[in-house]
């Protein structure tokens, strides 16, 4: 038996044939497996959010470096980075405060490809962002009480949709799906991609729940390996010409290498910091290997 089976009543085997039949009638035998070394992790306003929501409370913000601080080391020219991750803590009305640093931002932009978190946004303020970015990453949710449990918002499903369609007038947007965003339960993801799928996508990211202390979900756990695998696969069925990545926001070890191998059965093609049993399954499954050193969305 292998370790999703008898999790859940859903048929994995089925449509994991399924999806694997779709990604090889539509993308070649090559995986991308990226470790973002290259990629440096800023925040435009240190560890503070005005939302502190309930999946992260602005603790991973603290891992990240300050903006004035990456933009003196990117004059360094010994430097290995050729990138920048762009985030920062959400204003009340969910919006990263890029605007309010944009001369640095062109000024880093300067140094390498912008691949920008910005939250909900207005048309001007996307059109600005959108002179500077290489990409932006978008967190779409498909749920009303979601939004509000997790980021304490008043906004809508069709607020999200709204800014990620104006984004779109004005640079590349890889929308990022969070699986088990509420507190590890699938709420709304499915009806995520259903949305998705009346809209113009060039490729998703996923990521998956991950429980960290400190945090008001500290105590959740995360959706299981079965439920990870049959979304992602249904991704794949639902969007069978669209790259699909698994991003690097997941839980760790057994879950991991477990999620990892079976993102690769679901047709996935790209692996952010893949488990080293998703790289061994690789080989076997006869896949070709690329690797990256950016971000999943650059």
């Amino acid at each position: 038996m292998h370790p999703i089976k008898g999790q859940t009543d859903l048929d994995i085997d089925h449509i994991l044939n399924q999806a694997w039949g779709a990604r090889q009638a539509n993308f070649n035998n090559t995986v991308v497996f990226s470790t973002p070394g290259k990629t440096v992790s800023v925040s435009v306003t240190g560890p503070g959010c005005a939302l502190n929501c309930a999946h992260c409370a602005g603790v991973y913000l603290r891992s990240m470096v300050p903006l004035d601080k990456a933009l003196a080391d990117s004059r360094d020219l010994n430097r290995k980075e050729t990138s920048y991750l762009i985030s920062g803590g959400s204003d009340t009305r969910g919006r990263v405060p890029l605007l309010q640093n944009l001369q640095e931002l062109k000024e880093l932009a300067k140094q390498g490809p912008l691949n920008l978190h910005t939250g909900l946004v207005g048309e001007e303020e996307a059109r600005q962002l959108g002179d500077i970015a290489e990409v932006v990453s978008f967190d779409l949710v498909g749920d009303n009480e979601t939004i509000a449990d997790v980021y304490g918002l008043s906004a809508t499903v069709e607020d999200y949709f709204a800014s990620y369609r104006i984004l779109q007038k004005y640079t590349r947007v890889v929308p990022h799906l969070c699986i088990g965003l509420n507190g590890g339960m699938i709420r709304g993801e499915y009806e995520t991609l259903h949305l998705l799928r009346q809209e113009k996508v060039e490729a998703i990211s996923m990521i998956i729940f991950r429980p960290t202390a400190e945090t008001p979900f500290s105590g959740c756990r995360p959706p299981s390996p079965a439920e990870v695998v049959h979304l992602m696969a249904s991704a794949r069925l639902m969007f069978p010409h669209t790259p699909i990545y698994l991003g690097c926001m997941r839980p760790g070890g057994r879950y991991r290498e477990i999620v990892d191998v079976y993102a690769l059965k679901a047709g996935v093609n790209k692996i952010v910091l893949p488990a080293p049993e998703a790289r061994r399954e690789a080989v076997r499954m006869g896949l070709s290997v690329k690797i990256s050193e950016e971000c999943c969305s650059l």
